[in-house]
């Protein structure tokens, strides 16, 4: 293997653009990973949902972010399903470009989303009042279960 990773250091320096990608060591993606200032919300065996809220003007938002192995791209936005044994609530993404972001350190991708919501909806997001998460874009559907209150 460290042959391997002589030669590309050496085909790097020549100018090698696939060579370069394999030896760049992403730090700005894994600084994000590492600095994710919000509270984590919901496990899965396929990633870690962290929730946040926000209010801007009187309009109050949901900051998401997923920490996952998959990557997330596109055009059509995204979903969110809280649900309890008896209620569903249900959130559209506020921008429909989602795109991951991929840090080559720790072989994770950091995805991003905002969601608009009402204040009642946020206070029962809050108080975890639900017992799952799902979430879909695209084809790609992760089902987190909610941390239980301390």
């Amino acid at each position: 293997m460290k042959i391997f990773k002589k030669v590309d250091k050496i085909l790097a320096s020549f100018g090698n653009v696939r060579a370069m990608k394999r030896t760049h060591v992403d730090t700005f993606t894994e600084e994000k990973i590492s600095n994710i200032k919000s509270e984590k919300y919901g496990v899965s065996e396929y990633g870690i949902l962290y929730i946040d809220f926000q209010e801007l003007a009187e309009y109050f938002f949901l900051e998401t972010t997923i920490l996952s192995n998959t990557d997330f791209k596109t055009n059509k936005g995204a979903t969110l399903t809280f649900k309890s044994e008896t209620t569903e609530l249900n959130l559209n993404s506020d921008d429909y470009m989602i795109e991951s972001d991929f840090s080559n350190v720790s072989n994770r991708y950091i995805t991003k989303i905002s969601y608009p919501v009402l204040k009642e909806e946020l206070m029962k997001v809050q108080n975890k009042d639900f017992l799952s998460v799902e979430f879909k874009v695209k084809k790609h559907t992760i089902n987190f279960q909610v941390n239980i209150k301390n």
